[in-house]
């Protein structure tokens, strides 16, 4: 039997289904097809250009955008934070999905930015549904480097599937600010957030089951210093970690899907052809495209028959008795499964590299904005029904790979359908950004390392150069309280007020287990909201 409880809020009622606990055959009940239902991504209005800044540096030319693989950096002036990136994304997938904030009952946040050690991003976040009345959100900020985003994620779709879950939709938030000190590593930061709605019924849903785990202990990269921005990092020893686990992750999940398929009746071996794209979290664009490769060797050494005389693996005899513990770094296997895989590649993957080329890692939002890439550059029709892995990394180390089934329906109107239109000015957005010159990105890392949790402190950013609708931060006070304050969505940038104003883009999604009242979608925002980040 099914139980309807009413909940009052200042500004509707919402009907709460009760998840029936067990099927007759005594499993649990699950909600069908949970994941990704929309998807936000924001970055910096502004980038240097990497090939000017391989100059500006001193550095041969092609050591950042050939041996990187990276053309642009995305970067933060003083004026943004974790928290005002956090405010920009969740608003803007609010605004452009018309959706109600009484319609969320979960937001987590992942990040490694931190700029409090007590208080929370979400808690920040939080003021954007005062004016709903509701406070009844579960959830909270999580973090270990680049992996809190998939923490938060995966803990979204969980809510949804448990016993706790009371019918409204969850938000995973990923964000971060990439800064680096003066020397070889600078060239790999980047800037972003990524806000994903989580529910039944979505056109990305996750394979159940089906994850692949790695968690083991390293100082490969971390951030010690709280007076400081910047990670000390082991960079060989930082790709050693990342390669072994995906090396043990693809190896959890290869055998979770055999086992699975032999409980369904199927007799067949996994290999990557069974994702019809593979996308990573990217440091840099050269160690995806090692990584995938990393993947065939796997592929190649798992399968013991596999035939060297034609196909994929020809020619690859000579690495039939390696060790993948013993070839992180040995160049002839390296280079062989490079060449082996270039096809699948520029298949598979080359795609969900748009973002990361063009702006920088983002640290979380890192694979996500990756999966963005990937749906902006494909239609409805090319994407349905395909499987989608993941390997997301975060140093220290926390590592899983995971596979999402995209829905079958494209047809207009569909949840792919509004999911693809929602993502395909995404080139254009990058292509809209100012380019900043090497020197003045200098002075902007030299700034915030000058005043990085200085107190009382006014940003010196100029608001205009924001894109519109984005929040920032107007003062912090003696006690280290931050106030924000939003740019105005009417501004003159007709790219961004195309986005906010969109038919496509601003189609309503109902609650999950209820349709609810149609709102108006927002087409402005107020000049000068003020909010800040408490009085703790």
């Amino acid at each position: 039997a099914r139980d309807d409880t009413f909940i009052r809020s200042p500004t509707l009622k919402i009907i709460i289904f009760h998840v029936e606990s067990l099927k007759t055959n005594g499993e649990a009940t699950w909600p069908k097809d949970v994941g990704v239902i929309a998807l936000e991504i924001y970055f910096p209005s502004q980038y240097v250009d990497q090939a000017e800044l391989e100059q500006f540096d001193g550095v041969s030319t092609g050591k950042y955008t050939v041996g990187l693989g990276q053309a642009r950096m995305g970067f933060c002036s003083d004026r943004e934070d974790i928290n005002s990136l956090c405010l920009t994304v969740v608003q803007r997938l609010m605004e452009r999905n018309g959706l109600s904030y009484d319609q969320v009952g979960r937001l987590e946040v992942g990040t490694e930015t931190i700029i409090d050690k007590s208080k929370s991003v979400k808690t920040v976040v939080m003021q954007l549904f005062e004016e709903s009345g509701n406070t009844d959100v579960e959830g909270i900020d999580t973090t270990n480097a680049c992996y809190g985003g998939t923490a938060a994620l995966f803990n979204a779709v969980n809510w949804v599937e448990s016993s706790s879950w009371d019918g409204r939709y969850a938000l995973a938030v990923a964000g971060d600010i990439a800064v680096y000190a003066t020397g070889s590593a600078r060239p790999t930061g980047g800037a972003g957030a990524i806000a994903m709605l989580v529910g039944p019924n979505a056109p990305l849903a996750f394979d159940r089951g089906l994850r692949g785990t790695h968690m083991q202990h390293a100082y490969d990269f971390y951030k010690p210093d709280m007076a400081s921005e910047y990670p000390v990092v082991d960079g060989k020893l930082s790709i050693e970690c990342y390669l072994s686990a995906l090396d043990r992750c693809y190896s959890v999940y290869r055998n979770k899907i055999h086992a699975q398929w032999q409980r369904e009746g199927v007799d067949k071996r996994f290999s990557l052809e069974d994702f019809g794209y593979m996308v990573f979290h990217s440091p840099y664009c050269k160690l995806v495209q090692k990584s995938l490769a990393r993947l065939v060797l796997s592929d190649f050494l798992s399968h013991p028959r596999s035939n060297t005389e034609t196909g994929p693996f020809s020619g690859l005899e000579a690495f039939r008795e390696v060790k993948p513990e013993e070839t992180y770094f040995n160049r002839d296997v390296e280079k062989a499964f490079m060449k082996a895989s270039t096809e699948m590649f520029d298949q598979k993957t080359k795609a969900s590299l748009l973002v990361s080329n063009q702006n920088g890692n983002m640290y979380t939002p890192s694979v996500y904005g990756c999966l963005a890439s990937v749906i902006a550059q494909h239609t409805p029709q090319h994407l349905a029904g395909q499987r989608i892995g993941l390997f997301s990394y975060g140093s220290g180390f926390a590592a899983t790979l995971y596979s999402l089934r995209v829905s079958q329906d494209a047809t207009p109107g569909s949840g792919l359908d509004k999911l693809c239109a929602s993502l395909c000015d995404l080139k254009a957005r990058l292509d809209s950004r100012r380019k900043v010159s090497p020197a003045m990105f200098a002075e902007n890392m030299q700034l915030r390392e000058d005043t990085h949790h200085l107190a009382p402190y006014v940003p010196q950013g100029a608001v205009e150069e924001l894109f519109p609708g984005t929040w920032h931060l107007t003062r912090v006070d003696e006690k280290h309280r931050r106030e924000y304050s939003r740019r105005s969505l009417n501004d003159d940038l007709p790219l961004e007020a195309g986005l906010v104003n969109s038919t496509t883009a601003t189609e309503h999604i109902p609650s999950p287990v209820k349709k609810m009242p149609r709102l108006p979608a927002s087409t402005a925002g107020p000049e000068a909201v003020t909010v800040s980040n408490g009085d703790h």
